[in-house]
């Protein structure tokens, strides 16, 4: 399976992996149908939203003040609890449609990989399915 590999640089962060997708995408023999993104990581998040600077801004700060920073019981193994309890919130995969060899997605709409405990080197999987081949 295709996969992606994204080096994130601070411990939280929002990244635009489109366009990593669709090249996959492109590479492959899949005109319509659909992915499967998927990350392992059990802090990280995928999700499709749009990708402007003010909104990026505003989910970052949305996800501190949902869940601050405190003295959780999993911090003494880690430190890392918080992100780990922000990734409940948000989803680790999504299924998108694939129309013409591209994610077909709305005007705006992204597919934006979410750093929860970085930074780190991240691994998205990326399972194609062809309408083609009887999905």
């Amino acid at each position: 399976m295709p996969e992606i590999h994204v080096k994130t640089n601070r411990r939280m962060e929002l990244i635009d992996i489109t366009d990593m997708i669709n090249s996959i995408i492109a590479k492959s023999e899949v005109g319509d149908g659909i992915a499967l993104i998927f990350t392992k990581h059990t802090t990280v998040a995928l999700i499709v939203n749009e990708n402007e600077a003010g909104l990026i801004s505003d989910i970052e700060a949305s996800l501190k003040r949902l869940i601050p920073k405190l003295d959780y019981k999993h911090d003494r193994i880690d430190n890392n609890a918080d992100s780990h309890l922000r990734s409940i919130l948000l989803q680790s995969s999504i299924v998108l449609p694939i129309k013409s060899s591209h994610l077909d997605l709305g005007t705006w709409q992204r597919v934006i990989l979410i750093e929860l405990d970085g930074p780190r080197e991240r691994t998205v999987t990326i399972k194609l399915l062809s309408e083609n081949k009887g999905i």
